[in-house]
């Protein structure tokens, strides 16, 4: 399955969230980048949308959503 760019442009956040952001992403051993993309992913997953082949089964544990959270990796 082939990649595109995500460009989040225009995003203005607290000096408290952005420091919270990066925290939280270095505490998960992943950049603030797939960090984000991987919040966004939780949150469609839990709405019912499916995007397969941008997950590895497994990859959505770290945040708590894989198999044991009810969520289902491509």
């Amino acid at each position: 399955m082939a990649s595109t760019q995500l460009f989040l442009n225009g995003a203005r956040v607290t000096r408290e969230f952005r420091d919270a952001l990066f925290d939280q992403a270095n505490r998960a051993g992943i950049t603030p980048n797939e960090f984000v993309i991987t919040a966004a992913a939780e949150k469609l997953k839990r709405s019912g949308a499916e995007f397969p082949g941008i997950f590895h089964r497994g990859d959505l544990d770290m945040v708590g959503i894989g198999s044991a959270g009810g969520a289902r990796a491509a």
